[in-house]
């Protein structure tokens, strides 16, 4: 059985909503991160970066968003969560990494600025420019969205994704009501049963 090692608005979200999506025998793992899960021997023998989401397999464990929603998609293919075609599911990637290597982590100098720095100042500095950052991002998405779903009218597991991400943007100073579609986007998912089960899941053990 497939075990997600997950926390309650995380990126995480978005893999565990598509193992909903999918259909797949799964249970997920709370990783608390107030109480420093994410850093216990458990957990990193587990996932050695200390992060989320970690998806345990009968093959090995997979790290880093992207890749676990590539591998449910495959995994349930009658779910019909990413293309067939190669040259869409590629665009797809292309949006999910846009995700996780521009939005995440424009998103993270906010919170998380000693990654890069120990500088108070540049620390900052760099939470200072999250809300122009992720405005400037979004600005691109919400140009390249076309039809309901980030893939147009199908619904693939870039959704989820972009889900959790418009979701963190009002914490960043960022209204998203700037971004009609991506607003729609957002009230659409939320919408959905899969969604609603995953953040009534998080809310039991995050409340």
């Amino acid at each position: 059985m497939l075990m997600l090692h997950t926390a309650p608005g995380s990126c995480s979200r978005a893999s565990h909503i598509a193992l909903e999506e999918a259909g797949l025998d799964y249970q997920a793992r709370y990783v608390d991160f107030a109480r420093g899960d994410q850093r216990r021997p458990d957990f990193l023998a587990i996932n050695p970066k200390g992060r989320v989401p970690a998806l345990v397999t009968d093959r090995g464990v997979l790290t880093e968003g992207p890749a676990i929603l590539a591998h449910v998609a495959a995994l349930a293919p009658q779910a019909r969560l990413a293309p067939t075609d190669p040259f869409d599911f590629a665009r797809m990637q292309a949006f999910n990494l846009y995700l996780a290597t521009t939005i995440h982590v424009a998103h993270a100098h906010g919170r998380r600025a000693a990654r890069w720095s120990d500088d108070p100042a540049a620390q900052a500095s760099m939470a200072a420019k999250v809300s122009e950052n992720m405005g400037a991002g979004f600005d691109l998405i919400e140009a390249g969205l076309d039809g309901e779903w980030v893939m147009g009218d199908a619904y693939s597991v870039a959704d989820p994704y972009l889900f959790v991400f418009s979701g963190w943007l009002a914490s960043d100073g960022v209204d998203i009501a700037r971004f009609p579609k991506v607003a729609d986007h957002f009230q659409r998912m939320s919408r959905r049963s899969a969604v609603q089960r995953v953040l009534a899941w998080e809310a039991a053990r995050a409340g």
